[in-house]
C-alpha cells in the first residue's frame, strides 16, 4: 500500500493519539453493556506508537455521581476507580479482523497488571 492509500491497514492507521468516541461491550447475542463505572461515552485519551506501546486513560463524564467500585470488572475490562481508569503496555494488531490485543504492564488497579484485553477497533479517516 502506498502513503496515499485511503484505507491503510489498522496496524498503520492506529498509530497516534486518539480521543475515544464510545466504549461498549457487546455480547455474542448483540446485547449492549456500557461500562457501569465509566459510562458509554467516557472522556478518554488513547496513544499508540509504532513500537507496539500504548497508554490509555478514561474518565466518566460526570464524576459527581460515581457509584461504588464493582467487585469485579466486566469481561475484557479493567477496573475503574471512582470514575477513572488508566493503564499502559504493549499492543499488537490483527489487520484481517480489526482486533487489537493489549497486554497491561501498568495499571491504576494493581490486579489489572498483566491482564490481556482484546478490542475490536476501526479507524475511518481521523476518527
Amino acid at each position: 500500500m502506498n502513503a496515499g492509500d485511503p484505507h491503510p491497514p489498522l496496524s498503520r492507521s492506529l498509530v497516534g493519539s486518539w480521543r475515544l468516541t464510545s466504549r461498549v461491550d457487546v455480547t455474542a447475542e448483540g446485547r449492549r453493556h456500557p461500562d457501569p463505572a465509566l459510562g458509554e461515552h467516557p472522556v478518554a485519551l488513547l496513544i499508540y506508537d509504532r513500537g507496539g506501546h500504548f497508554a490509555a486513560q478514561f474518565m466518566k463524564r460526570d464524576r459527581s455521581t460515581t457509584g461504588p467500585v464493582a467487585a469485579a470488572p466486566g469481561f475484557n475490562n479493567s477496573r475503574a476507580q471512582d470514575g477513572y481508569d488508566a493503564y499502559f503496555g504493549e499492543y499488537r494488531v490483527d489487520d484481517a479482523t480489526g482486533e487489537v490485543w493489549q497486554r497491561l504492564l501498568g495499571a491504576l488497579s494493581k490486579e489489572n497488571v498483566g491482564m490481556e484485553l482484546t478490542r475490536a477497533m476501526r479507524v475511518d479517516g481521523d476518527t
